[in-house]
């Protein structure tokens, strides 16, 4: 199981603009292969900063929705928002025991 966490900074002009466009594509992602999981998180302060979360059955999934057309489409009109450069990390699950 991959657990993708990506933090977006955006414009604060073009917030509502990115909620539209996660309205409009978070289904079809959802949809994919694999994925189990999407939220989306809104930071306190500043508003204008974003997590997606989202949870994957494998590393091959992640990677097939992100070389995905789809994916390429969504991700270059988020791109064009940010007001910095998007972080993310993909991780699993620490087992202690």
């Amino acid at each position: 199981m991959i657990k993708r966490i990506v933090k977006l900074t955006f414009r604060e002009d073009k917030v509502g603009e990115f909620l539209s466009l996660f309205e409009a594509s978070n289904q079809h992602i959802r949809s994919f292969p694999g994925c189990r999981r999407l939220e989306l998180l809104r930071c306190t302060q500043p508003a204008n900063v974003f997590f997606t979360f989202s949870t994957w059955d494998s590393q091959e999934h992640l990677d097939h929705y992100r070389y995905s057309e789809f994916f390429r489409d969504t991700w270059s009109r988020t791109k064009a928002l940010f007001a910095e450069k998007a972080e993310a990390w993909s991780v699993t699950e620490w087992l202690n025991g």
